[in-house]
């Protein structure tokens, strides 16, 4: 079976990783790719958003299917595309990326299928966010751009002063673009989060092992949001807890699907936060979550390709995931500056043949001379399997360690 990855960071080169070691693996392709997975796959040099010359490869290399990792060609309808075409792949239709690529249209999805969410209201303009803002009496409050912001386009707001300066940067300055011209006001739910996704066909969903990540820049929960700075899988959920997600989350997910015609095969990647009253989903991603799949890949015992295309084909139902029974923690190294400003182009030391149980997967590198240099603000994924979260905590920061360039940072915490 011939295989087409989409995309070119860590969460990417944990499935070309992933991947390459199926048995029924005839050859792997990824585009843009980079010098990292180029080692795993055949990267040839076209432009994820180029549709037609993605179609015209996939016929040329007989692809017999096509993962797509990022959220963003799958909000401009690449599965609808090559759909169209006849190409198989793993990832939602258009319409069921914009779970993801509208917070609005997730909410109002989640109210209307009785999927349990924090309250909510949507603000079209600048003024009538500030009118509203003015109103509420009750911090910490959530405002979120609407659009895709790179996971970066939540803040969570302390005080009234906080809540004016987000809407002012989402909706006036636009620093994430088109995606603030109207936001979300969310209640602000407290307790501890889970990454939970699952592979969906549209009838079925298998879940894959729960994972948690770190948002925040610093140690502690501190400093800005981000696109995610560690992960650790798998993460025990209680069973009261875990039925709720299955009933009133993903089956009631399905049910929305079905009611609303929504074509969808990929995965789903459900937010959660547990609070006393239960679980609640904060927002649903529609595609792997990175770094999250960088902890989640190495746990997973099971032969990843065949339950991809049992997905693209509608065939997932009675389908299991055997888990290796390891415990995995994956530190993510980034530039100095980020998220706001990352530094780019400095050269990266200590990238040697890691232990047993280690792996690096690279976000954001390039290659130059034979040697790797940063090029993004999340550079690497340290990542590592032991018997148990302290264990595989130890081996993950041991191998960080080793790694060096300059401006680089990294929390200390993931798994704490």
């Amino acid at each position: 079976m011939n295989v087409l990855i989409i995309g070119s960071g860590g969460r990417e080169h944990a499935l070309a990783w992933k991947i390459k070691q199926s048995p029924v693996l005839g050859r792997l392709h990824c585009l843009p790719g980079s010098a990292a997975i180029a080692e795993l796959a055949c990267c040839p040099e076209i432009a994820q958003d180029d549709f037609e010359k993605i179609r015209a490869y996939c016929v040329s290399e007989r692809i017999d299917l096509v993962v797509v990792g990022p959220e963003a060609p799958l909000a401009k309808g690449i599965t609808d595309f090559l759909s169209a075409k006849g190409i198989k792949v793993f990832g939602p239709s258009q319409k069921g990326a914009m779970l993801e690529a509208s917070k609005q249209f997730a909410k109002e999805f989640m109210d209307r299928n009785s999927i349990p969410t924090g309250a909510f209201s949507i603000l079209y303009s600048a003024s009538f966010a500030r009118e509203k803002i003015l109103e509420n009496k009750k911090y910490p409050v959530v405002i979120k751009a609407d659009g895709l912001a790179a996971g970066k386009g939540v803040r969570i707001c302390a005080s009234q002063a906080e809540a004016l300066d987000a809407v002012s940067d989402f909706m006036e300055k636009r620093i994430f673009g088109a995606s603030g011209s109207k936001v979300v006001l969310e209640e602000f739910l407290a307790g501890r989060e889970a990454s939970v996704m699952a592979l969906v066909d549209g009838e079925s969903a298998l879940l894959l092992p729960v994972s948690r990540d770190h948002k925040r820049l610093l140690d502690g929960n501190a400093g800005p949001n981000t696109g995610g700075m560690g992960a650790v899988c798998p993460v025990a959920i209680d069973p009261q807890d875990m039925e709720i997600i299955r009933t009133e989350v993903l089956q009631r997910f399905l049910d929305g699907l079905k009611k609303e015609r929504i074509p969808f095969c990929g995965v789903i990647f459900a937010g959660l936060i547990f609070t006393p009253d239960g679980p609640k989903v904060l927002e649903f991603n529609v595609r792997f979550g990175d770094p999250e799949t960088q902890a989640i890949m190495p746990v997973i015992q099971s032969d990843l390709l065949p339950l991809l295309y049992a997905c693209a084909e509608g065939r997932l139902a009675g389908k299991e995931i055997e888990l290796a029974g390891k415990v995995c923690a994956s530190v993510v190294i980034a530039s100095e500056g980020y998220p706001d400003n990352p530094k780019k182009g400095r050269p990266i030391t200590g990238l040697y043949d890691p232990a047993p149980g280690v792996y690096v997967f690279h976000s954001g590198t390039v290659k130059k001379d034979d040697s790797y240099i940063t090029a993004g603000g999340r550079v690497l994924s340290v990542t590592a399997c032991g018997v148990n979260l302290a264990q595989a905590r130890e081996k993950a920061y041991a191998a960080a360690e080793e790694i060096k360039f300059e401006g680089m940072q990294y929390r200390k915490d993931i798994g704490l």
